[in-house]
């Protein structure tokens, strides 16, 4: 055994870049840093829900849609955290308004990566004869599309592109700090802006396995075939989140496991920058406030 096998097992972390800064998350708690109009890095740290220590969040696949959803709520009120430092206000959307800015983007996000070529699909499956599994296909194909082209578009805009840099920055750091070197930002900047657990490879695991999936449903009229969309979503989303955990375990121990994941790290390309070098000290000044709250609270 070597010395490198023999050293533990690291715990695995994530984040979430934002407006001018980066959240960090652990198993306890998160950190979020961000950099001020005046030149300032602002910390903000509080503990997750009690959620994330209950038994549910053990159970396979149930897990998966715990998270995805508390993700969304979590990652909006950062969001306005974040906003918040930039512009000085104080007013915040919390409580009933944060449930409903979550639910709108949520039904948005379904109608336009879901619905939309669910029914284009079905219509013109109903028009042109398709068949159940090339139908299935170009709706798969047609979700893939729309994906793709809003993160090009989304990137090409001077501040989702800044906050794309930071996503990179997010990404070297805990990158740095799987290979366990030095959390500097020189040494930092050497790291990939790719990880194979972030949100984009779940965005594209979740389009495939979608074709699969609503292939097994059989043929419907478009009515149904919507529904069907919906009601399934959890089960994709439980899937997802349990194939990404698994192939970014794996992909140090198998080559078709890297293989099967090359996908995933190409389409991070259209979501991450390369950061500067004042992105990456914001980035790991949230991963060491995050870090020193979890051995806190072990």
């Amino acid at each position: 055994m070597t010395s490198k096998d023999a050293e533990p097992r690291l715990p695995t972390y994530g984040g979430q870049a934002v407006i001018e800064g980066v959240m960090m998350r652990g198993k306890h708690n998160l950190a979020m840093a961000c950099r001020s109009p005046e030149g300032e890095i602002v910390l903000f740290q509080e503990g997750l829900p009690e959620l994330y220590r209950s038994k549910w969040m053990k159970v396979p696949f149930v897990r998966g849609v715990i998270s995805l959803w508390d993700a969304l709520g979590m990652g909006m009120r950062m969001l306005i955290k974040a906003a918040n430092v930039q512009t000085g206000e104080d007013e915040k959307i919390e409580g009933g308004s944060l449930f409903l800015t979550v639910g709108v983007s949520l039904l948005v996000s379904i109608a336009v990566f879901f619905l939309f070529p669910a029914f284009i699909s079905g219509w013109l499956d109903s028009a042109l004869h398709l068949g159940h599994w090339w139908s299935n296909l170009l709706e798969g194909l047609l979700r893939l599309l729309i994906l793709v082209i809003y993160l090009w578009v989304v990137g090409k805009m001077p501040e989702i592109n800044r906050v794309f840099m930071y996503h990179g920055a997010e990404h070297k750091t805990i990158n740095a700090f799987e290979a366990r070197v030095p959390l500097t930002p020189e040494s930092v900047q050497q790291q990939t802006t790719l990880h194979p657990r972030c949100g984009t490879s779940f965005m594209l695991t979740l389009v495939l396995l979608s074709i699969l999936v609503f292939s097994l449903v059989g043929p419907l009229p478009v009515l149904w075939r919507l529904v069907s969309r919906v009601l399934m979503l959890p089960i994709l989303a439980g899937l997802a989140y349990e194939y990404i955990r698994w192939a970014a375990g794996m992909m140090n121990k198998s080559r078709l496991v890297r293989a099967l994941t090359t996908p995933n790290l190409w389409l991070q390309k259209l979501s991450t920058r390369q950061p500067t070098l004042e992105m990456l000290e914001v980035s790991i000044k949230a991963f060491e406030a995050m870090l020193a709250q979890e051995e806190f609270s072990a």
